[in-house]
């Protein structure tokens, strides 16, 4: 069974329709990219995994988004719940003002945890899953911004982990990052895929090829409304490509 199925999704924000007729299964522990030119819907799809687009004036979803079976835009589903089970990891690291260990402690405690040594011990598991366990260790109560850009990722990542999630968005979250920290979140990805679903949009194909299971391609229609134009396996999209959209943008003769 698929971890997240959309059907027949479309997103307006007021009379603009932004996405349209989206469907498609994402699978368990696996890493899915959705890539495709600027302004072709791909962060708004992302953000409709979580409900962010409830913060949005005017946006409004028709169809259904399937977490293990269940509507997430049904009107009973509990939205503070689903975002502990679906986590978000933003473009830009959106560090907590506050210390390395508070910034982990910080989603288990709005939880209930309460007990110092549950907290230790979910601080260290969260730190050793991202690899910053080592470097962090001896400076926990220092502030999270004298962390170097990737490390703040890093921390990030460990922050949407320690609610312990099923799924986990990434939006972009190596654009800001240098190459030598932009393989290490990938190693982290391929790393968390072992154990999570995590769905990223990406502006970098290459990176696309390198850590994703599955690849979707977006485009923006002829009214500017997103839809997904192909869907497959991430080699198979990126070697025999069925749609000439697909083929013109991976080859580069457009967007």
């Amino acid at each position: 069974n698929p971890k997240i199925k959309t059907e027949a999704l479309n997103l307006y924000y007021g009379t603009f329709q932004a996405l349209r007729n989206v469907e498609m299964e994402i699978q368990e522990r696996s890493i899915t990219a959705i890539i495709g030119p600027s302004g072709c819907g791909k962060s708004s799809l992302l953000r409709l995994f979580n409900r962010m687009n409830d913060l949005i004036p005017g946006a409004r979803v028709e169809g259904k988004i399937k977490l293990d079976g269940v509507n997430i835009y049904d009107k009973k589903m509990d939205v503070v719940e689903l975002r502990q089970k679906v986590g978000m990891v933003f473009q830009k690291p959106n560090t907590f003002p506050m210390s390395i260990y508070d910034n982990i402690a910080f989603g288990p405690k709005q939880h209930g945890l309460r007990k110092k040594a549950e907290l230790d011990k979910i601080v260290e598991h969260n730190l050793r899953e991202v690899a910053l366990w080592n470097q962090v260790k001896d400076i926990l109560k220092h502030s999270a911004f004298e962390l170097g850009a990737g490390d703040q990722q890093r921390l990030c990542i460990a922050r949407a982990l320690a609610v312990k999630p099923d799924v986990i968005l990434m939006d972009e979250s190596t654009s800001a990052l240098d190459p030598e920290s932009t393989l290490r979140i990938e190693d982290l990805m391929h790393n968390l895929a072992k154990n999570y679903s995590i769905i990223i949009v990406t502006h970098s194909m290459e990176q696309a090829a390198r850590v994703s299971d599955m690849t979707a391609f977006m485009m923006m229609q002829d009214d500017r409304a997103g839809a997904l134009v192909e869907y497959a396996k991430t080699e198979e999209l990126f070697s025999n490509p069925k749609n000439k959209q697909t083929e013109d943008y991976i080859t580069g003769r457009f967007g």
